[in-house]
Order: C-alpha cells, then sequence, then structure tokens
C-alpha cells in the first residue's frame, strides 16, 4: 500500500540517504572522478546531437562540489578540439552551461584558460566548416560573457539579480550607467550574432527541429534565450535611467542602437517560439509589438519583464533522470558500490554458510530494493509536484511582478503628479512675481523707449540740421569768398574809377583852364577887335576911307568874330560835355559804391545768421 511504503521509507530514508551521500560526495572516493569523466565524455562528443541534460546536470554538480572547475578543466585540456567541430560546438555548449549554473568559483578557472578558447575559435573561423563557423562566433561568446562578469562581479553568470542590485551596480555616475549599457549593448550583439548563425545554417522548416542535427544546433539557444531575456530587461532599465539623467539627443545613438536589438530579439523569440523543439524544453516570452518610449518616463511603468521558464519534467523520450543514479545492478567495468559498503560495514560473507548476519544483510538488501521502487515513486511524485508548484510559483510570480509594476507605475504616477503639482505651485508663484517684474520692466522700457525714440527723434533733427548747416556753410563761405572776391574786385574798379575820375578831373579842369584862358584870350580879341572896329568905325566915320577897304576889313573881321563864336561856343559844348561825363560817373561810382555796401551787409548778415543758430542750439 502507499501508506506502508511511505512508512519504510521513512524508517529507512535516513540510512539510504547517508549511503548515497558516502557514494557521491565523499571527496576520496575514487568513483566520483571516474563519474565526472564518464560524465563529460557522454556531453561532449561527435555524435551529432543534443548534449543530454542529465550528463550536463552531473557537470554542474562537480562544480558545486569541488567549488570550482578545475577537474571539469584538466578532462576538457584533453579533448582533441581541434579534430572536430561537432566536439568543439558541443564542449562549448557545456562550458555555456557550467558559467550560468555552475559555482561562482567557475568564473575565474575560466579566465586561466581564455587563451585556449579564443585559440579553438580562431581555429575554426579560418576554416570553411559550418559547426566550425559556428564554433568560432560561440567562443567570442564566451570570452565577453567571461570579461563581463569579471569586470561586473555583482551580475552572477545566469544574469539574473534583483532590480536592486541593478541599481546599486549602475550606481548615481552618469558616466558608469553610460559605459555599463554599452557594455550590456556589446552582450547582446554577441547572444543575436549566435542565435543568427545558427537560424542562418537551418531552413524555416519546422521539422528540421526534430532532427538530431537541428537540435545539436538548437540546443545552445535555450542558454541564449535565457540571457537576452535579462539583458533586454537591464537595458531598458538603464537606458530610463540614462533618459532621466542626459538629454535626449545625446542618447540618440543608443535609441538607435537598442531598437535595433529589439527588433533581432522580437524576431529571434518568435522563431524560437514556432519550433517543437523550443516548446517543451522552455517558455519563450514575448516581446511587445514596439519597443518602449525611453522619451516618455511614466512608460517605465508599462515595461513587463520578460520570465523564462524551463520545465522540471524530463522529456518524453527520456527516461526520467535523477541526480544520483542507484541502479539494480551495477555496469560493466563499475564496482558494486552499495554491496562494497555493506561488506565494509558488516564484514564479508563466510562461503555458502549464511548466518543471522548474511540474512539479515539479504532482508537489508530486499527492503533497499523496496525502499528505491518506492523512492522512485515518491521521487516521481516529488517532480510532478515541485513542477506543479514551480508552475504556480512563476504564475504567483509574473502575477506579483505584475502587481509590482502597477505599484510601481502608480508611485511614478503619484511622485510625478506631486512634483508636476509642485512644480505648477513654484511656476505659479514664479509666474506672478515674473508678471510684477514684467509690467514694470515693460513699463520702464516704454519711458526708456519714448526718450530714446525722442532723443532719436532729436538727433536725427540735429544731425540734419547740421548737415544743412554745413552745407549753407559752405555755399556761405563760398559765397563769402566770391563776395570778397566781388568786393576786392569793386574796389578795384572803384579805384580805377576814382583814378579815371580824378585824371578826367584833372583833364577836364586842364582843358577848362585851357579853354578859359582861350575863352578870355579871345574875349580879349573880341574886345580888342570890338574897340579896333570901334576904331575903325569912328576912324570911319573920321576919315570915311574907302567904302571897299572898310568892308572888306569889316567882312573880315566879322568872319573872325564868328570863326571865334563858334570856337567859344564849341569849347562850351566841350566843357558842359566833360561835366556831364564827370558827373555821370561819379552818379555810376556813388551807386556801385551802394550797391557793394549793400551786398556786403547783407552777406555779413547771413553769415552771422548762419553761425549763431548752431552755437544756440548747442548751447540750450
Amino acid at each position: 500500500m502507499p501508506g506502508a511504503g511511505t512508512h519504510l521509507a521513512t524508517n529507512y530514508q535516513f540510512i539510504l540517504v547517508i549511503i548515497i551521500t558516502i557514494i557521491w560526495f565523499s571527496p576520496d572516493s575514487p568513483s566520483l572522478k571516474k563519474k565526472k569523466a564518464i560524465s563529460i565524455s557522454k556531453a561532449i562528443n561527435t555524435q551529432e546531437a543534443p548534449v543530454k541534460e542529465k550528463h550536463a546536470r552531473r557537470i554542474i554538480l562537480g562544480t558545486h562540489h569541488e567549488k570550482g572547475a578545475f577537474t571539469f578543466w584538466s578532462y576538457a585540456i584533453g579533448l582533441p578540439l581541434p579534430s572536430s567541430s561537432i566536439l568543439s560546438w558541443k564542449f562549448c555548449h557545456v562550458l555555456h552551461k557550467v558559467l550560468r549554473d555552475g559555482h561562482p568559483n567557475v568564473l575565474h578557472d575560466c579566465q586561466r584558460y581564455r587563451s585556449n578558447i579564443r585559440e579553438i575559435g580562431d581555429l575554426w573561423g579560418h576554416l570553411h566548416d559550418r559547426y566550425g563557423q559556428l564554433v568560432n562566433v560561440y567562443t567570442k561568446l564566451l570570452l565577453t560573457k567571461i570579461s563581463f562578469h569579471l569586470k561586473h562581479p555583482q551580475f552572477p553568470a545566469g544574469l539574473e539579480v534583483t532590480d536592486e542590485v541593478l541599481e546599486k551596480s549602475a550606481g548615481t555616475d552618469v558616466n558608469n550607467i553610460f559605459q555599463l549599457t554599452v557594455e550590456m549593448f556589446d552582450y547582446m550583439d554577441c547572444e543575436l550574432k549566435l542565435s543568427e548563425s545558427v537560424f542562418r545554417q537551418l531552413n524555416t522548416a519546422i521539422a528540421v527541429s526534430q532532427m538530431s542535427s537541428g537540435q545539436c544546433r538548437l540546443a545552445p539557444l535555450i542558454q541564449v534565450i535565457q540571457d537576452c531575456s535579462h539583458l533586454y530587461h537591464y537595458t531598458v532599465k538603464l537606458l530610463f535611467k540614462l533618459h532621466s539623467c542626459l538629454p535626449a539627443d545625446t542618447l540618440q545613438g543608443h535609441r538607435d542602437r537598442f531598437h535595433e536589438q529589439f527588433h533581432s530579439l522580437r524576431n529571434f523569440f518568435r522563431r524560437a517560439s514556432d519550433m517543437l523543439y523550443f516548446k517543451r524544453l522552455i517558455q519563450i516570452p514575448r516581446l511587445p509589438e514596439g519597443p518602449p518610449n525611453f522619451l516618455r518616463a511614466s512608460a517605465l511603468a508599462e515595461h513587463i519583464k520578460p520570465v523564462v521558464v524551463i520545465p522540471e519534467e524530463a522529456p518524453e523520450d527520456e527516461e526520467p533522470e535523477n541526480l544520483i543514479e542507484i541502479s539494480t545492478g551495477p555496469p560493466a567495468g563499475e564496482p558494486v558500490v552499495v554491496a562494497d559498503l555493506f561488506d565494509q560495514t558488516f564484514g564479508p560473507p563466510n562461503g555458502s554458510v549464511k548466518d543471522d548476519r548474511d540474512l539479515q544483510i539479504e532482508s537489508l538488501k530486499r527492503e533497499v530494493e523496496m525502499l528505491r521502487s518506492e523512492l522512485e515513486k515518491i521521487k516521481l511524485e516529488a517532480q510532478r509536484y515541485i513542477s506543479q508548484l514551480k508552475s504556480q510559483v512563476n504564475a504567483l510570480e509574473g502575477e506579483l511582478e505584475e502587481q509590482r509594476k502597477q505599484k510601481q507605475k502608480a508611485l511614478v504616477d503619484n511622485e510625478q503628479l506631486r512634483h508636476e503639482l509642485a512644480q505648477l505651485r513654484a511656476a505659479q508663484l514664479e509666474g506672478e512675481r515674473s508678471q510684477g517684474l514684467r509690467e514694470e520692466a515693460e513699463r520702464k522700457a516704454s519711458a526708456t523707449e519714448a526718450r530714446y525714440n525722442k532723443l532719436k527723434e532729436k538727433h536725427s533733427e540735429l544731425v540734419h540740421v547740421h548737415a544743412e548747416l554745413l552745407r549753407k556753410n559752405a555755399d556761405t563761405a563760398k559765397q563769402l569768398t566770391v563776395t570778397q572776391q566781388s568786393q576786392e574786385e569793386v574796389a578795384r574798379v572803384k579805384e580805377q574809377l576814382a583814378f579815371q575820375v580824378e585824371q578826367v578831373k584833372r583833364e577836364s579842369e586842364l582843358k577848362l583852364e585851357e579853354q578859359s584862358d582861350q575863352l578870355e584870350k579871345l574875349k580879349r580879341e573880341l574886345e580888342a577887335k570890338a574897340g579896333e572896329l570901334a576904331h575903325v568905325q569912328e576912324a570911319l566915320s573920321h576919315t570915311q576911307q574907302s567904302e571897299s577897304e572898310l568892308s572888306s576889313r569889316l567882312d573880315t573881321l566879322s568872319v573872325e568874330k564868328d570863326a571865334l563864336s563858334g570856337a567859344v561856343r564849341q569849347r562850351e559844348a566841350d566843357l558842359l560835355a566833360a561835366q556831364t561825363l564827370v558827373r555821370e560817373t561819379e552818379a555810376a561810382l556813388n551807386r556801385e559804391q551802394q550797391r557793394s555796401s549793400r551786398e556786403q551787409g547783407e552777406l555779413q548778415g547771413r553769415l552771422a545768421e548762419k553761425v549763431w543758430p548752431p552755437q544756440t542750439q548747442q548751447h540750450h
């Protein structure tokens, strides 16, 4: 009955656990190293088939037992990796699983063998081999993984940390956050490049994933999916943090690179989800239709962390695998460890004679076999319970994550609203204060602008008046120069006229005196002639000379008298003409002098008007 089996299992469970622990975990047990070697040889071979999970689990448990990967590398160094590309491919796969799930010291042990990993990748990278090209890409991913986790020990090789650890690792220095984001981008590029290289060698047929050759290539992508889901979540967090510290233009290159990786990752998850091989081994999350909007801070609350679920149930084509095998019969070439342990405990059998101790041993063996079968059933049932519980835990974790996101979103929205309210209040106060300052500044600016405009107009007017005065001054100077020249010319003409008048006066006076003298002379002559005529007439009357002589003389004297009278009249006419010319010349000279004086007064008045007004304005 199940109850009785459970009761027996309870009674002998402690003994069985002690036996299994001594067999498996004893450091001095020679079977341990042998089991590890067998597991490594079964996991890493030249068969074109995926690595079996049970062999990989034994290798990983071995790293936790010895707290490192010394045994793994001691056997791995001896593998003929350069001779087979499939062997190298499966070695990279196992090393990837050991790095992710093994003991933390595995990372430092692998660091000592970086050169070996690089040499294998370079060797197959130069050869035209399909698996060889994949090995070249895979080794670059492994080297990047080792370097990243050694540089950032806060991140385990499994890449599973909480958001608090991520925040603590990123710190508050923008340069560190920027550099960490770039390194995660490089990490993601190596992961995506491996997936693209694998898919490039497979056709799009779904049946390929059910063939051993296709499964051999696809098996490492399970670890790639696990890495990528964490890297995607961390880069989203870091980019939102960067956008809260730096301008959007500065991070344009980061956004472009993330968008490219987002579409590649989404395409990778979609193709992997459509393959039957992955459907029974891993639950692949679905990414949103579009990348997050990093320019909107509240979009962080809408981000949902992608969760990868690995079912615990063994595949149907394999037997249920226990971490520690307890077989009913020993394999060929292996010692019967359980029997040896009982022999060491109770002593060896004495031939064919069976005493009570032998019977007790056989009874215990039968009970152990019964307990083993019951234990197998219990383990299977426990595994089913564990799977159900893990599914429930995953669902609860998803709900918890969703509730946490909602809470975070509410907190972010609340904080954002509080911050916006404080900003609005501060902006309102600042606006009111700014409004008063602005109105006062506007009034001052208006008054200043009015004064400025007045000064500007006055300045323009002064400039215009100054220019006009300069032009008038120049014209006046020219006119003054011309006037001075005219005055000089008038003075010169006046002097010439005065000289000519004086000369005419002198000539007229000389002529007048000469004519007066001549006139006096003629008058004296006339008087003499008149006397002579009277004397003649008197003598004529006395002597009465002959009439003909007297008449002729009288005629002659009359003619001379007429001639002298004509000459006197002529001289008088010339004298009158000279006096008239002198008067006309003096009148013309006076008029010219008056005109010159008047023009000179007008020019001096105009010059005074042009010189005094600018001085008066400048004074004002």
